[in-house]
């Protein structure tokens, strides 16, 4: 069975596809349901859910894998390398695929002892697209009672993870600003309104909305990513371009550092004579885990990984998941399970280097496993 998930997570990992591209991944998730004699259903034209012991009566349990991939072009040096120019599977999104498959092989197996039902969930469009958001929208969660999801993590060592109660990855959204000024020549500073220094002001300003207005305890994160003011040497540009990113540990924080955003670019706007257009663009909502939910997700993992299986990695992650969607509709529980193994699988996640760890496809479905109340895989078995 895993021989078969390594295979099927090579196969997606030289077919990479975008977000709400994923035509050819969910074909080929479909197919690989099909051997298994698993029933799917369409979900938003490439998302695939599928439902084992639909009538069992206890509580209905999902497990969500996503699917897409990023617009990087791969640099790892691997035999099952990207076959789709400037596009690969960067996070991992292809072993979380495949983990969800051999975990829906296995409750197949044992389809007659699972306590409840269970709902596999391959959703596509993580990487920005709300995919999760589409799916719930079209209906995907009636009926469950809980959710479990996971993402691999390169920065925490393999047989470790973190699952705590409340926030485990951020929430976020981005910022952009148009600043406009009056251009004009490099020797006549004083007929133009320069947009170049008033933004670089701005990126000054911004900078301390964490350090100076927000207070130690709440984790966030103004991060300015992209500043351009293209022009020449003697010319002093028209306008500039400055845009980045927001990370929020609670929704309670969006307001407040959105409106000081808005306010330190009109301010500083004022001071030096130019006007500044702000855009904020609101993006996913943190990943907050139901407390019960993150005990059953920790006991699972403990079983599996032994008793030193919690890593000492702060959280919440900085990073963000739309995963947060289904958790703001249903209890459920998302973890981080780590992979790095000394200098293996360490390059960070959206990385051209990125490797995922296939080691993890057996752990993954044995905590899957021990979450539904299946009965547990023995090493021989997968």
């Amino acid at each position: 069975m895993i021989w078969q998930a390594t295979q099927l997570r090579h196969q997606l990992h030289q077919q990479p596809e975008l977000t709400w591209q994923e035509k050819k991944t969910s074909q080929t998730i479909r197919h690989y349901l099909d051997q298994l004699g698993i029933t799917w259903r369409e979900y938003e034209d490439v998302g695939t859910l599928a439902t084992l012991a639909p009538n069992a009566n206890g509580p209905h349990t999902a497990l969500r894998g996503d699917i897409d991939a990023l617009p990087i072009h791969e640099e790892a040096q691997v035999s099952f390398a990207s076959q789709t120019s400037g596009c690969m599977h960067a996070c991992g999104h292809d072993g979380h695929t495949a983990a969800l498959w051999a975990t829906a092989a296995w409750l197949k197996a044992h389809e007659d002892q699972l306590p409840g039902p269970v709902t596999l969930i391959f959703q596509p469009a993580e990487e920005g697209g709300h995919g999760a958001k589409a799916l719930i929208d079209a209906g995907a969660l009636e009926g469950i009672d809980r959710i479990y999801g996971w993402h691999n993590w390169p920065a925490i060592p393999y047989g470790q993870a973190v699952c705590p109660d409340g926030t485990v990855m951020a929430g976020n959204g981005t910022f952009h600003i148009r600043v406009k000024g009056k251009g004009g020549h490099a020797s006549q500073p004083e007929l133009c309104r320069d947009p170049l220094l008033a933004g670089s002001a701005m990126v000054i300003n911004l900078q301390q909305i964490i350090s100076r207005r927000v207070a130690p305890q709440g984790a966030a994160v103004v991060s300015v990513c992209s500043f351009k003011a293209e022009s020449a040497a003697t010319v002093i540009p028209e306008s500039a371009l400055i845009e980045g990113s927001i990370r929020l540990s609670s929704p309670e924080q969006r307001q407040p550092i959105n409106a000081l955003i808005e306010q330190i670019c009109q301010d500083t706007a004022r001071t030096y004579g130019v006007e500044a257009e702000v855009e904020i663009r609101s993006r996913y909502e943190a990943t907050v885990n139901d407390a019960q939910a993150a005990r059953a997700f920790r006991t699972a993992l403990k079983d599996q990984l032994g008793d030193n299986w919690q890593s000492n990695t702060p959280v919440p992650i900085m990073a963000s998941e739309d995963f947060s969607y289904y958790l703001q509709q249903i209890p459920g529980a998302f973890a981080l399970i780590g992979m790095a193994e000394q200098e293996n699988y360490t390059a960070p996640c959206h990385s051209p280097h990125y490797q995922f760890n296939d080691r993890l496809l057996p752990q993954v479905v044995s905590v899957f496993a021990r979450l539904v109340g299946a009965p547990q895989p023995k090493k021989e078995h997968i």
